[in-house]
C-alpha cells in the first residue's frame, strides 16, 4: 500500500512508500486526509507521527498525471488543502520525519505540522514556479524566514535541513541512520502526556499564530488555478516529464 497508518503503542504512524519518488496522484492525496482523522479520532493516540520510505519524504503531486489530465487540478487543489488543513486540525500533536527531499505537497505536510525531526540529507524545495503552478509559499513560512522563502520560491531552489535547523524550524537534526529512532523517540515524550493536556495545547497553539496558514495556502491555490489556464502551465509540465529520469526526484538541479 503507498499510504498506511501503522500504530506503534501511543503513536499512530502515517507511512509513505510509493516508489520510486513518493509523489501522489490525485487519489492517493486524497486518502491522507482521512487517515489523518483517523489517527487523530483515536482516544489511545497521543502523536500522529509521518514518516516515508525510500529515498525521500515526498516529491508532492504527480507532475505526469497533471500534464495528462489538466483538468483535475481543483480536486487535486482540494486534496492538498484538505491534507495540509487535517494535518493542522489534528486534535493532538502530528510529527512529521524527514529525508531527502521534501517537494511541493511534502513542504505543506511539514509546515503543517508540529514538530519536525529531520535527517541531514533533507531539503525542501517548491519548484512550482518551473512546472507552471503556484502554491506552498504559505507553509513554507511557518517555517522559515520571509527572504529565505521568497529566495526559495522564485528560483525553485532548496532549503537545506541544516539551514532550516538554524533558524529553528527543525527541532532535532540527525543522521539518515538514526531518523526512524530519534523521530519516534521524540513523538513518545509527547505521546506520553495527558491526551486533554496535548488537545488544549494545540488549540492554544493555533489560536496565537498570528495568521492561519490554511487560509494563505487556499488564496495561493486561487492563484494556481490562473496559472494552469495560461498555455505556459502546460509548456512547463510538458518539458518537465520530457526531460525527466523517471527514477529521479521531481527537482530541477539547485540554481
Amino acid at each position: 500500500m503507498p499510504i498506511t497508518l501503522q500504530r506503534h503503542g501511543p503513536i499512530a504512524e502515517i507511512v509513505f512508500a510509493h516508489p520510486p519518488v513518493n509523489a501522489f496522484d490525485t487519489k492517493l492525496w486524497a486518502q491522507i486526509p482521512p487517515l489523518i482523522a483517523e489517527a487523530g479520532g483515536d482516544e489511545a493516540i497521543g502523536c500522529v507521527l509521518i514518516r516515508a520510505e525510500g529515498r525521500g519524504f515526498c516529491g508532492g503531486v504527480d507532475i505526469k498525471e497533471m500534464q495528462a489530465n489538466p483538468e483535475r487540478i481543483v480536486e487535486l487543489n482540494r486534496y492538498n488543502f484538505d491534507t495540509a488543513l487535517s494535518i493542522r486540525a489534528c486534535p493532538i500533536p502530528v510529527v512529521s520525519a524527514l529525508h531527502g527531499y521534501v517537494i511541493g505537497g511534502g513542504v505543506n505536510i511539514a509546515g503543517a505540522s508540529d514538530a519536525l525531526i529531520a535527517a541531514d540529507d533533507a531539503y525542501f524545495s517548491l519548484p512550482e514556479i518551473d512546472r507552471g503552478a503556484m502554491g506552498g509559499a504559505s507553509f513554507m513560512l511557518r517555517m522559515l524566514p520571509l527572504h529565505m522563502v521568497r529566495a526559495a520560491f522564485l528560483t525553485g531552489g532548496r532549503v537545506t535541513a541544516a539551514q532550516a535547523h538554524r533558524v529553528g524550524a527543525i527541532h532535532e537534526l540527525v543522521p539518515a541512520a538514526q531518523l526512524l529512532a530519534a523521530a519516534r523517540d521524540f513523538a513518545g515524550i509527547i505521546a506520553a502526556k495527558s491526551r486533554t493536556a496535548l488537545r488544549l495545547a494545540k488549540e492554544a497553539m493555533n489560536g496565537l499564530e498570528s495568521r492561519d496558514p490554511a487560509l494563505g495556502y487556499r488564496f495561493e491555490q486561487g492563484l494556481t488555478l490562473e496559472m494552469y489556464m495560461h498555455e505556459d502551465s502546460q509548456k512547463a509540465r510538458d518539458a518537465f516529464v520530457k526531460r525527466r529520469n523517471p527514477e529521479t526526484p521531481p527537482l530541477d538541479p539547485i540554481r
